[in-house]
């Protein structure tokens, strides 16, 4: 039975397929080659798929965890009494981040960070805290205050109930903010090509300047397929923290 639903699993297709056209995509050059007549090469090659794969996963993943990592701290400091007056501050901050549009950063990063990756990993940052800070807040100010109180009756210390009550009760919220912050950024990623970094968006641009459309459906359809790998990933862990959160909460109320 577990086999069956294994293989009905969207995200086993959708990998199979990511993982093929990202090692085999020249076996589709018959195809493209009938579909744009005239254009040549309709493959393309100053640079292997894998290799853009590895530095578009390694740009979005470094942004990913900063952004994680301080959009999180910012979350557990708001939420404390001591930092409780800062959260109109903290939620500007992460708002405006969000709200400015990744090419105008861009502009403004290359002249003080050169060219490459570096501006592509802030802009992807700055872009991600957002999700990140409103799920994490949101997520620990649902903490049943029935918890709260069995937790502190335990005498936990204040970091205790933070570390073994709060976080893993409020990680699947958190985990929705950090899913939509990763999927964006793996889509934004692509604009680093714009200033030198290697991204799978490289196929797009050097398309759209040399007019081959091949390769911007091939650029395309590789992000598109690494998002929904990535979103269908984390819908698996999501749903799994959930059943746990959800078994903890009623052994706490028993």
């Amino acid at each position: 039975m577990s086999g069956s639903r294994t293989l009905a699993s969207p995200i086993l297709w959708v990998g199979l397929l990511f993982a093929v056209l990202l090692l085999r995509m020249d076996a589709l050059r018959p195809v493209l080659q009938w579909a744009f007549p005239g254009v040549e090469p309709v493959i393309y090659q100053r640079s292997s798929f894998l290799a853009l794969f590895l530095s578009h996963l390694a740009l979005v993943a470094a942004a990913s965890l900063a952004a994680i990592s301080v959009g999180l701290s910012l979350a557990v400091f708001v939420t404390r009494p001591v930092g409780r007056d800062f959260r109109l501050m903290v939620n500007t901050v992460a708002t405006v981040g969000q709200t400015f549009p990744p090419a105008a950063f861009l502009a403004i990063a290359v002249p003080a960070v050169g060219f490459g990756s570096r501006p592509t990993v802030l802009a992807l940052f700055l872009y991600g805290l957002l999700p990140i800070i409103a799920s994490a807040i949101a997520g620990l100010e649902g903490v049943p205050c029935a918890v709260r109180e069995a937790a502190a009756g335990l005498g936990l210390s204040s970091w205790q109930q933070l570390r073994d009550v709060e976080l893993p009760l409020a990680a699947p919220v958190i985990l929705s903010g950090i899913r939509v912050s990763v999927t964006i950024a793996i889509g934004t990623a692509t604009i680093g090509s714009t200033v030198g970094a290697l991204t799978l968006g490289t196929p797009i641009f050097n398309g759209l300047v040399a007019d081959k459309l091949p390769f911007v459906i091939e650029g395309a359809v590789l992000v598109a397929l690494f998002a929904i790998v990535t979103d269908l990933s984390f819908a698996g862990l999501e749903r799994w923290l959930q059943r746990e959160t959800k078994q903890a909460v009623s052994e706490t109320n028993r």
